[in-house]
């Protein structure tokens, strides 16, 4: 028999096992811990040897186990930014990997280009950014890195020479992946300008001006403006309007980091109002729009400036035609080469479920954001520690001597976690300690937002009493 070779009749039996086995967990999810009561023990069994002679079929018996120490994508998952992985979108992943596409170029993958450029000139409409082009990345941070880059060229080319310099602005309450781009791209991490942040934590627009004023006097170049569609930590959103007026009069790129947040403009396209303005926009589709990891989206405005920045010539990777469809690369407008058929999942779910399917999933987080935020209102031990613009809600328990209220929110975050029913993150906001949800997830109820405050008070109880 053929090394690796798998017929089609023992692929059936084996994929129905799995897809059985992922069923079984899709329908165990309302019952199951959301975190797990994992150590580093319970993981040991994953460290075995590699197997010189494989166990075959045997290997499915261990995909239960797996299900065991995972984080369950369940409505009560809620820290950082994390979606919830659609069912549909995971089969697109599954047929993907079965076609095995390399998306280098339409001439090695004709359907596979045409829906990623489909799917991105869809989606940037159905975020009121008509026009847009754009790659599928695995992430926003990998697309907050290739649009840095593109401002690093259109305004201080470094592609032949070496980086020349140049400022990049942005809010303090940024993405920790601008000061890693900038790092990378040899900018250094001293030409970025954290800017401070108003009342309501965006970017101070003042003070954004002041800085901009210091640098022209001090003869340094301004090559960047970042505004945030969503901060991490609260989900706040820049005033994007007029971050593009000032982009504009100060010829500054201005890239809008959208990972967490660009989503919801199909939902609620007035809190983006100017996003349409920027050069470039990321977006997590495996965030806000609930797609199995990784699926992310790096839009701009002309692929002119990709193709200066990330093109190359060399023979082995040379197009035979000047067709505007049988000779379009990706390779000359993004930095991977080799790269996976990531749009057919989010293809998939679109097509499957609609648009307004996901229009409604989004408007309903945010309807569970505010209810959440009522509830703390209506809690005297409990207040938040920032507006809530999108779906990110922060908040704290408030009894008992100040001096001590940081710690006593981490012990409670540690208790709600060890508890495993609802999962949620740290937040530190201006300083303060405390505890974060992040409603980014399909499956989330209102009963799910109840079990958040419910958690938390009960942690708090059996920590003010000493247990």
């Amino acid at each position: 028999m053929r090394p690796l070779h798998v017929s089609a009749d023992e692929f059936r039996v084996l994929a129905d096992e799995v897809n059985s086995l992922a069923a079984a967990f899709l329908a165990s999810l309302d019952d199951r811990q959301t975190v797990s009561p994992t150590t580093a023990a319970d993981t040991v069994v994953f460290d075995g040897p590699l197997p010189e002679a494989g166990v075959g079929r045997a290997v499915l018996y261990d995909l239960s186990a797996v299900a065991e120490h995972v984080r369950a994508p369940t409505g009560r998952r809620l820290p950082y930014v994390v979606g919830s992985g659609d069912p549909i979108a995971a089969l697109g992943d599954l047929y993907a990997s079965i076609l095995n596409q390399n998306l280098t170029a339409w001439r090695s993958a004709p359907a596979a280009v045409a829906i990623e450029r489909a799917v991105v000139a869809g989606l940037a409409g159905a975020i009121g950014c008509e026009g847009f082009g754009g790659t599928f990345t695995s992430g926003g941070s990998l697309g907050n890195l290739m649009a840095l880059a593109m401002a690093r060229e259109s305004r201080a080319p470094a592609n032949e020479d070496g980086a020349q310099g140049g400022v990049v602005y942005a809010s303090a309450e940024v993405h920790m992946s601008i000061p890693k781009a900038v790092a990378m791209l040899g900018l250094g991490r001293t030409s970025l300008r954290l800017i401070p942040v108003d009342e309501n934590l965006r970017i101070d627009l003042p003070a954004l001006e002041a800085a901009i004023a210091r640098d022209r006097v001090a003869g340094l170049r301004g090559i960047a403006l970042v505004g945030s569609a969503g901060t991490v930590t609260t989900g706040a959103v820049d005033p994007l309007a007029e971050l593009g007026d000032l982009a504009e009069l100060h010829d500054l790129w201005f890239h809008v980091d959208g990972a967490y947040g660009a989503a919801a403009a199909i939902a609620t396209p007035q809190t983006f109002a100017g996003m349409s303005r920027a050069d470039s926009i990321s977006l997590d589709a495996h965030k806000w729009l609930y797609q199995p990891i990784d699926c992310s989206v790096l839009f701009y405005r002309d692929p002119e400036v990709a193709r200066r920045t990330f093109g190359y010539e060399a023979e082995y990777v040379k197009t035979a035609t000047d067709d505007p469809t049988e000779g379009f690369a990706f390779f000359d407008q993004t930095i991977e080469l080799s790269r996976r058929f990531r749009a057919l999942k989010l293809w998939l779910s679109l097509r499957y479920h609609g648009l307004g399917a996901f229009r409604a999933a989004v408007a309903a987080n945010l309807a569970q954001a505010r209810l959440l935020a009522d509830l703390i209102d209506t809690q005297p031990s409990l207040e938040l520690l920032a507006p809530v613009e999108l779906s990110a809600v922060c908040f704290r328990w408030t009894d008992g001597e100040v001096g001590t209220l940081d710690e006593r929110n981490a012990e409670i975050l540690r208790r709600v976690t060890e508890v495993g029913r609802v999962w949620l993150s740290n937040a530190s906001v201006r300083g303060v300690v405390g505890l974060r949800a992040c409603i980014t997830n399909h499956r989330t109820t209102e009963a799910d937002v109840h079990a958040i405050v419910e958690e938390v008070l009960a942690a708090a109880d059996l920590v003010t009493a000493g247990v």
